[in-house]
């Protein structure tokens, strides 16, 4: 007589036992846990040591300070996601901001020829950097290390290191100083960019090529993705937002100034990092990015608040990023 047994039933994790992997997961350093309890844990801090952190003018006072990070970081995520890394971010913002401010002098005064010229010139740079890292085999840290130091250049000889000053009233509303939905426009663009990268990193089949490519690829290369092609499309993805970030800064300042955001780059690569991607690749979401940018934002605005000096903030800074490299896992 044939014996009957009951199937296998696998039994759902209980309370304690969800509660036991997360407990697991923040000894480990996991994120996202410790992403989040890190923020809560500043926001504690300088509440407690300042009594004019926790207000609403300080806190919209941090979004627009980490707009220009926070835009660039989405693009960056592509970029480290697919196992590349791109230091001319700050550089090509500045050349940016150099080649709207003048198309604009140049026809007409309008914001159009100024917005297309400050995204072109960004999306060019992003092009020339994806072009030589994929079709002639350089490191990718090489490459925009080069790119860096020429964008940097180019925008100081266009006016021999001189600021162009911007006097389009359309240009100031729509990038710099104007409201959207009662939201200054600096952080709406910067809501606008995360919202776009989530759709493309998460929702469309470029998002999943990109995780393909950073995760194995050799692997994405037999399975028939264009490999070349996605890495390039990242470049040109961050320049362009480095050119969005360049029209919000000239925007804000009413002049493009060849010499502005030197050493952003490790602010943005530090935001990016913080927000769980693997500097080996393959690995990061666009959601984590922000609040990585959010915890250097509020991380530079409390120091500030509490009279830390700028070499000591510097310090803090670099802490941080080599933490976060050591929090990094496979």
């Amino acid at each position: 007589m044939t014996e009957l047994t009951a199937p296998n039933v696998v039994a759902s994790p209980t309370r304690s036992d969800r509660r036991r992997k997360l407990v697991q997961n923040l000894l480990r350093g996991e994120r996202p846990y410790m992403l989040y309890i890190a923020f809560v844990i500043l926001l504690i801090v300088f509440s407690l040591s300042s009594p004019w952190f926790l207000s609403v003018d300080n806190f919209l006072n941090i979004g627009r300070q980490t707009t220009l990070v926070s835009i660039i970081a989405v693009g960056m995520t592509f970029i480290i996601i697919a196992r590349q890394i791109d230091l001319s971010v700050a550089s090509t913002l500045a050349l940016s901001g150099m080649a709207a401010a003048l198309a604009m002098s140049q026809i007409n005064n309008s914001w159009i020829v100024g917005a297309v010229a400050g995204l072109g010139t960004g999306a060019l740079v992003g092009l020339i950097n994806g072009i030589l890292t994929t079709q002639l085999s350089i490191p990718s840290f090489l490459v925009t290390l080069g790119s860096l130091s020429m964008a940097r250049g180019l925008a100081m000889m266009v006016t021999n290191t001189k600021p162009v000053i911007i006097t389009n009233e359309t240009y100031f509303a729509i990038f710099g100083e104007g409201t959207f939905l009662g939201i200054p426009v600096p952080i709406a663009w910067t809501l606008a960019a995360m919202i776009v990268g989530i759709l493309l990193l998460h929702y469309n089949v470029f998002g999943r090529r990109i995780y393909a490519v950073g995760g194995n690829p050799t692997a994405a290369l037999y399975s028939g993705i264009n490999t070349k092609r996605i890495t390039t499309a990242a470049f040109v993805l961050t320049g362009t937002l480095a050119g969005l970030a360049a029209l919000v800064l000239s925007a804000r300042s009413h002049a493009a100034r060849p010499d502005v955001v030197q050493g952003m780059e490790l602010d943005v690569i530090a935001a990016v990092i913080l927000g769980g991607c693997s500097l080996f690749g393959g690995r990061g979401y666009i959601l984590g990015t922000l609040f990585g940018s959010l915890i250097i934002g509020t991380l530079n605005n409390g120091l500030v608040l509490l009279g830390v000096s700028s070499p000591m903030q510097l310090v803090i800074k670099g802490a941080i990023i080599v933490a976060a490299v050591a929090f990094t896992k496979r």
